[in-house]
């Protein structure tokens, strides 16, 4: 049994790589790993989603709503690619059609975070260099267009796979089955030459607008001595964000990362996938938690309302009254 996910769409591998399958305890202990993961990843958002819209005054914090919508993007993201990392050791080639689903899916989500993370260091660099501009700058209004207008930017450049796909292919190939990758889909060299150039437009702005943001308020935490600790917070938040990018970075550069290392370590190619499948695209999700929902006093301080009221519901579940024949 062998990996197929491919979350970014950028894996290089050539064909006959993926060839090379896990014994079937290797196989068993890797899904093993990765959905657990997938579920304790799961049952945090979840958790964080659910304290979002249980109280009224995260809906009115553009701030939160930008945040919340990062955690939903990327369960989302991470539940595709489990699917499509178990689906690869059970079937090993699925429909393209489905495949061609998963992988945009994946592509799109993978896209929107580091878009995402642009919006909320413009959003923190308004509130602490114009706080008197932010209410009217930063609505709640606004902060949905805004995500209207990240979702624009992260699936126009790549629905044109699929346009290109229909076009160029026979209506009998969306009926095969194959390896699920995205070269093995969305076929045409020129899609990989296209993708490379808006990887490289979107993750340059998302780095300017990240030193941008950062350097501005750093400025204004020297001018403003009263805002210093508003303006570290947010300086450190915005190096979180950056972290985040640069793991979101890894994405790109770990197919030429991986031709590095299966060429230093040949027979440890699965090894090496399974490796770089978990610091790529699992480890990154767990920021997002870190971030907003242990950092900051005020989401943290309802995500502990949020445990304290269900564990005492759970506490205090009523209990079935006993029957006549219960009582003899």
């Amino acid at each position: 049994m062998s990996s197929s996910v491919d979350p970014g769409g950028n894996m290089t591998f050539p064909y006959q790589f993926m060839l090379v399958r896990d014994t079937f305890t290797t196989a068993f202990v890797k899904n093993l790993i990765v959905v657990l993961v997938w579920l304790i990843l799961s049952y945090i958002n979840g958790t964080l989603v659910a304290t979002f819209f249980r109280h009224q005054v995260f809906y009115e914090d553009p701030r939160y709503i930008l945040f919340i919508h990062m955690v939903i993007n990327d369960a989302i993201q991470l539940t595709v690619t489990t699917t499509l990392f178990v689906l690869s050791y059970i079937f090993y080639k699925i429909n393209v059609s489905f495949c061609c689903f998963f992988i945009l899916v994946a592509v799109f989500t993978t896209r929107n975070t580091p878009v995402n993370l642009a919006s909320m260091a413009i959003e923190r660099y308004i509130a602490i260099c114009k706080p008197l501009r932010h209410p009217q700058i930063c609505t709640v209004r606004r902060t949905y267009i805004v995500i209207g207008l990240i979702w624009v930017i992260c699936v126009a450049p790549d629905i044109t796979d699929l346009f290109v796909t229909l076009a160029t292919e026979s209506l009998s190939f969306f009926h095969e089955s194959v390896f699920c990758l995205r070269q093995n889909v969305f076929k045409d060299p020129i899609l990989a030459h296209k993708r490379q150039a808006f990887d490289i437009i979107y993750f340059s702005c998302v780095f300017l607008t990240l030193v941008f943001t950062y350097l501005r308020i750093l400025f204004a935490a020297r001018a403003l001595s009263t805002e210093k600790m508003s303006a570290q917070r947010g300086r450190n938040t915005i190096l979180l964000h950056g972290a985040q990018l640069a793991m979101c970075m890894l994405s790109y550069i770990s197919p030429n990362v991986e031709v590095v290392l299966h060429l230093i370590f040949p027979g440890r190619i699965l090894e090496i996938r399974y490796a770089n499948y978990l610091i790529v695209y699992i480890l990154p999700r767990f920021l997002s938690p870190i971030i907003y929902g242990v950092r900051d006093k005020t989401f943290r301080k309802y995500l502990k309302m949020y445990f304290l009221s269900h564990r005492c519901r759970v506490k205090l579940q009523p209990v079935a009254p006993l029957s006549p024949k219960d009582n003899m």
